[in-house]
């Protein structure tokens, strides 16, 4: 198939590469000519485990283009999905001038039938506004062009994006046009040839769904975070607590962690966009914004550690910190509790040593927004290395929980901390194991 993808951010970029592997021709448009540039010049301008190989490979063999032609592009593909970023508005809505802007540019200048497919995600009824910004263009024209519109909302994990697209648990279609959906259902088929995962509904269902999924798995977040304060009040242990109720099939495993609170680009501005098209509603949850606030609490637990132990006066002090991404296997510093943790740190004088294996830069670009540059280059410092961070470090602050900091030399740490002691946001280690090293450990919802 000929398959246009508008918008080249986490989601356009993964949904390209993968649709391109399965032998489709996919035009890849965006309006910024320095991503295009970057895409191809052979660069990926995310970090996504596994993604520039697929890039690489269907570029190579001409089944993957990028263009900043918006003319070429939406005449390329009889699929038109919009891949363009949706961020929240002032009121915690979701902003859709981008969608609109693409889809007037489909009406304006398409010329034969299209299939145009909201992959962002966007509340119910953007489908329509979709289609009324095409019918409008098309009228300007003064033409008559069939079209079709379809909701088809991704379902993507960072730093597994291309295991999920290619390997999908659902595929969720939102249609009302039966040769969409048989266009759709074409394209998908290689995906779900050993068992069929792809659900057909209605167009306002498929909308809802996205928002749904991500605000329960927010819930469940924020849930676990507000328990592990209470199971720390009262003396008991969260990971204990979370094995238990886990084994309970009608609640699972996933997402039962308690940590440092939820960041990325998907929960946040999901959770506010839910909660403001309920109240647009006139049905206001209470469930949502309890979710945000718990959240806004949990990112500042661990500098609640700190200060309870420090004191509010943190000069003379340094912190190694490990992990500034939102979550492991990204670069996405989009809402990460590590900008929190960081300005609280620096806010307090302290200096602060910090390692990410990935997001290093982009954490130094955000920081500098955040900070500013005369506390970067007096207060934080980036360093090549988990245990370069420790060097000078009176203690060690853990906000990401990657691969790399799971099994760490203990004894070598409690030799290299000034004060031995570790502030632990995702609970990676068994307090026995690590106060055997002489080191004091601080973690998440245990006594």
């Amino acid at each position: 198939m000929k398959i246009t993808v508008i918008g080249t951010g986490y989601v356009g970029l993964v949904t390209g590469a993968c649709l391109s592997e399965m032998g489709n021709h996919v035009v890849c448009l965006d309006v910024d000519a320095r991503k295009i540039e970057v895409l191809n010049s052979g660069g990926i301008p995310i970090h996504e485990p596994g993604l520039q190989e697929i890039v690489h490979r269907n570029a190579a063999a001409g089944r993957l283009e990028f263009t900043t032609d918006v003319a070429r592009a939406v005449g390329h593909g009889t699929l038109q999905f919009i891949a363009v970023g949706t961020p929240p508005d002032e009121d915690g809505s979701a902003d859709l001038q981008y969608v609109t802007a693409a889809a007037r540019n489909i009406g304006r200048l398409m010329t034969d039938h299209k299939v145009i497919v909201d992959k962002s995600t966007v509340p119910v009824g953007t489908a329509d506004k979709v289609r009324a910004a095409v019918a409008d263009e098309l009228a300007k024209r003064g033409v008559n062009l069939a079209f079709s519109v379809a909701s088809n909302p991704e379902f993507l994990k960072e730093g597994a994006a291309v295991e999920d697209f290619m390997r999908p648990d659902r595929i969720i279609i939102g249609t009302d046009d039966e040769r969409a959906t048989l266009l759709l259902r074409a394209l998908y088929a290689p995906f779900v040839r050993n068992h069929d995962r792809l659900l057909v509904m209605d167009i306002k269902s498929a909308e809802f769904s996205k928002y749904a999924a991500n605000a329960m798995l927010a819930t469940r977040i924020s849930f676990m975070n507000e328990l592990s304060r209470l199971a720390e009040a009262v003396g008991a242990d969260i990971e204990q607590v979370r094995v238990g109720i886990g084994s309970d099939p009608r609640i699972g495993t996933h997402f039962l962690y308690a940590g440092a609170g939820y960041g990325g680009s998907c929960f946040p501005k999901d959770v506010k966009a839910l909660a403001r098209s309920a109240a647009d509603a006139g049905l206001p949850s209470k469930m949502m914004a309890a979710v945000e606030a718990v959240n806004d609490e949990q990112k500042l637990v661990l500098v609640d550690k700190i200060v309870a132990q420090y004191g509010d006066d943190l000069r003379g002090k340094t912190f190694a910190l490990w992990g500034l991404a939102f979550k492991p296997n990204t670069d996405d510093m989009r809402e990460a509790p590590s900008r929190v943790v960081v300005a609280e740190l620096i806010r307090r004088g302290a200096v602060v040593r910090a390692y990410d294996p990935v997001a290093a830069a982009e954490a130094e670009r955000v920081l500098r927004l955040d900070l500013g540059d005369e506390a970067l280059a007096q207060q934080l410092r980036f360093v090549s290395s988990a245990p370069s961070a420790l060097a000078g470090a009176d203690a060690l602050v853990i906000v990401t929980e990657w691969k790399e900091f799971r099994t760490p030399d203990f004894e070598a740490m409690s030799s290299t901390l000034t004060d031995r002691r570790i502030f632990d946001g995702r609970n990676l280690y068994d307090p026995a194991l690590v106060r055997g090293f002489g080191l004091d450990y601080r973690s998440i919802g245990r006594a």
